[in-house]
């Protein structure tokens, strides 16, 4: 399946790396990037077995890191993550992008 993102989901990702960067080094930054990127390669490979966010969005977190994806599934072939957060920010951050 193709994953797309939602522009303003880079950003949350970018801000997200900056982050760990600034406070731990590059090593934690990529370790949350690599986690990051194994998870969006899981909801590519079965989208249907992740928790139902709202009406149109599904939620996959991470594990060693305290944030999680939220996405949609536009069509057989087309995963788009809209929103790349930590699990202490507002729950509907994000959710109205499309």
């Amino acid at each position: 399946m193709r994953v797309i993102y939602h522009p303003s989901a880079r950003v949350d990702v970018f801000e997200i790396v900056e982050y760990y960067e600034r406070k731990a080094g590059t090593e934690l930054a990529a370790d949350f990037f690599g986690e990051l990127e194994r998870l969006i390669n899981q909801v590519a490979a079965r989208p249907e077995s992740f928790v139902v966010f709202t009406k149109h969005l599904q939620r996959a977190n991470l594990r060693r890191f305290p944030h999680h994806v939220l996405f949609e599934t536009l069509d057989d072939r087309t995963v788009r993550v809209l929103v790349v957060k930590h699990n202490r920010r507002h729950p509907s951050y994000g959710t109205r992008r499309r």
